[in-house]
């Protein structure tokens, strides 16, 4: 059964029941990590096929503190690793965007802009790029990277509000897509701890995002939750 989660978090009494399941220790940690999540920064992925990479930056995404990712389908199915992953997938929002006959890329720019956000596309293309200590943070920023061995869509290229190059001073020529989500996130988010940009959730946000910790978290929460409603 898929719940409402919306509806789910506005209940103060469903919250206050499931209180009685959890640890101290527990609850104390999801309310740490929710003040530190944030949707200011998304990394989206574009038909990155190669499952251990794809896996990585999931997990690079939990650990920085982002919500959301996005993973767009065109030509290539997404498939996470679970050794890799190691549970983070849970504790983030990953949306799809995987429809048949379809420019999923263009749908899900299209989200993220009705959302608010700049779209920056790495590349190894000899576009002018942008210094990721220049690129502006006031506006929520999404990230996209392709595949690693044609990069980007054309498309994609033609949207991008700016383009990303990570330095390189060996003789390959890029850095596996998993190594550059973690070195943009790691750049992106010390700026962002640097600045004086609000980036934290709203209290809606944090009350729809705890509720769905809350399940992973607490044993057999799903029958828990049809009990106190009477489902």
């Amino acid at each position: 059964m898929e719940f409402n989660y919306k509806e789910l978090a506005e209940n103060a009494g469903l919250i206050e029941y499931l209180d009685d399941f959890i640890t101290p220790r527990r609850k104390e940690l999801i309310e740490k990590i929710l003040a530190e999540r944030t949707r200011h920064l998304t990394i989206v992925l574009e038909d990155v096929w190669h499952s251990p990479n794809a896996s990585a930056a999931i997990r690079s995404c939990e650990c920085f503190g982002i919500q959301d990712m996005y993973v767009i389908e065109n030509n290539d199915r997404f498939k996470a690793n679970t050794k890799v992953v190691q549970g983070s997938a849970k504790w983030i929002n990953l949306q799809r965007f995987n429809q048949a006959n379809n420019n999923n890329t263009e749908t899900c720019f299209n989200h993220l802009r009705q959302n608010g956000y700049a779209i920056a596309a790495t590349t190894l293309r000899k576009e002018k790029h942008t210094p990721l200590s220049d690129i502006p943070l006031d506006q929520k920023l999404a990230v996209c990277f392709g595949c690693e061995e044609s990069g980007l869509s054309d498309f994609a290229h033609e949207q991008a509000d700016y383009f990303v190059q990570l330095p390189m001073h060996g003789f390959t020529e890029s850095f596996n897509i998993s190594v550059s989500v973690a070195l943009v996130l790691q750049t992106l988010c010390q700026r962002l701890r640097e600045s004086n940009i609000s980036t934290n959730l709203t209290k809606e946000e944090k009350a729809e995002i705890r509720i769905k910790w809350f399940q992973n978290s607490i044993q057999n929460c799903d029958l828990l939750i049809k009990r106190y409603l009477n489902l």
